[in-house]
């Protein structure tokens, strides 16, 4: 088994782009605020473990998964959608204090892991992808171009604290309104998609 670079090189690009760490970032000093460095650190690896084991398992049974639930694609872009904007409006308002406790142990899973990083788009992303290979070798190139994709993201919320550090409380509070007007248009665009999918399946 060889690993294709092209394939490898198209797919990485693909997933960096939907990913976007760099614009994923002010949700997640948003969302992590009053986190000491070590919680930030281990929201960020296991937001990022999560998103990979989540996106993983789409690459190598999610169409066999979402035939056997009927359910499609712009279903999920909907449902992921509407838990974005839901959060965004909290980061919006101001609201995120409330329930912070259990903030703490959720949000790697949700909002971060899923759908900020592991959403529809990515999630189709990889499936086409994976529906393309022919070989085991372009299989394995996907799955290496996911793992490294996924390495970016962590490492971009792993040095987020340097960020944090420089904007101090009241920046990092104006990034987190910032955030959740972004999350919210993220989610409008989402469903939006959804919307658009559904009626050219009609």
């Amino acid at each position: 088994m060889s690993l294709d670079a092209g394939f490898f090189g198209s797919v990485f690009v693909s997933l960096l782009v939907i990913l976007d760490p760099p614009g994923a970032l002010p949700v997640f000093l948003g969302l992590t605020k009053a986190y000491k460095k070590q919680q930030r650190q281990a929201v960020a690896a296991r937001a990022s473990v999560v998103a990979f084991g989540v996106l993983l398992t789409f690459a190598l049974v999610g169409e066999q998964v979402l035939q056997y639930l009927k359910i499609s694609v712009p279903a999920l872009q909907i449902s992921g959608g509407l838990l974005l904007l839901l959060i965004g409006l909290e980061l919006l308002m101001g609201k995120e204090e409330a329930g912070a406790e259990l903030a703490r142990s959720n949000i790697a899973l949700v909002p971060l892991a899923v759908p900020l990083f592991a959403g529809p788009g990515v999630i189709v992303t990889i499936m086409v992808s994976m529906q393309r290979a022919d070989t085991l070798g372009q299989r394995a190139s996907i799955i290496l171009a996911l793992a490294a994709a996924m390495a970016v993201v962590y490492l971009s919320m792993r040095y987020a604290g340097a960020i944090h550090r420089v904007l101090r409380e009241g920046g990092t509070t104006l990034v987190s309104r910032i955030a959740g007007l972004l999350c919210a248009a993220i989610a409008v665009q989402m469903m939006a998609n959804g919307v658009i999918g559904f009626v050219r399946t009609i």
